[in-house]
């Protein structure tokens, strides 16, 4: 039996266990794109878990989701702190480095971050936005679309930096605009395309294939490049 083999090291010869990453989720409301990142990370195979989601609303409804899938949830209420939302952001990370969380995916968080906080999870925070950024970062982004008459629209993940929406892109997902649409069936399409991108975005990162380098992202390999752009198949 050749040295190197698993079972001449002593081994069974079963292959090693993955080392998953394990990843805190914020959100302030029911979380949809929380639900797909769980539903991603029920796979043994994928590359992260879900350690923690937690929100800074108690009535958040995606608190019971993810408790129900044996997800652990922390609350830290944002208004006893008033306008120090440092002292509100040191509760957060608190939370998270003592459940051992790696990267950080922000989902349908409604607060703005600060500097400080973003500056010690830099590189391993991800967000989602529901345009194909640069372009319309902000609010009513669909609105925005349509009223410029643009032919595809979509959504991005990137890595959190201090300023809103301009990060490092991961992944986008281009969707058509079809005639007829209105804000309301764009954003229903793209957030469809967020829930397939999402997961997508954070396999990318967790698993290693892709990475933040000098302020930009960069692939291990064409593959892993060509899975980062979703063409929605929607006619």
């Amino acid at each position: 039996m050749a040295s190197g083999s698993p079972r001449a090291a002593g081994c069974s010869g079963e292959r090693p266990k993955m080392t998953r990453k394990r990843i805190g989720v914020l959100i302030s409301g029911r979380g949809s794109n929380m639900e797909a990142l769980l539903a991603a990370a029920s796979d043994p195979a994928f590359p992260a878990e879900i350690s923690l989601v937690m929100s800074n609303r108690a009535d958040a409804a995606g608190l019971a989701t993810a408790a129900s899938q044996g997800v652990a949830t922390a609350v830290v209420d944002h208004r006893p702190y008033g306008k120090d939302r440092e002292s509100f952001e040191r509760a957060l990370d608190a939370r998270m480095r003592d459940a051992g969380v790696e990267l950080v995916c922000l989902a349908g968080f409604m607060r703005v971050l600060t500097p400080v906080f973003v500056g010690a999870w830099d590189g391993r925070m991800l967000n989602i936005h529901p345009s194909l950024l640069p372009a319309y970062s902000g609010l009513h982004t669909h609105e925005r679309a349509l009223n410029d008459g643009v032919r595809v629209h979509g959504c991005t993940v990137h890595f959190v930096t201090p300023v809103l929406d301009v990060g490092p892109i991961i992944a986008q997902a281009v969707v058509p605009v079809r005639a007829g649409d209105d804000p309301d069936k764009l954003a229903a399409r793209v957030l469809r395309q967020e829930h397939r991108l999402y997961p997508r975005a954070l396999e990318l990162i967790a698993s290693g294939a892709a990475w933040l380098e000098n302020g930009r992202v960069m692939y291990q390999d064409a593959q892993a490049m060509a899975r980062a752009t979703v063409f929605a198949d929607e006619t």
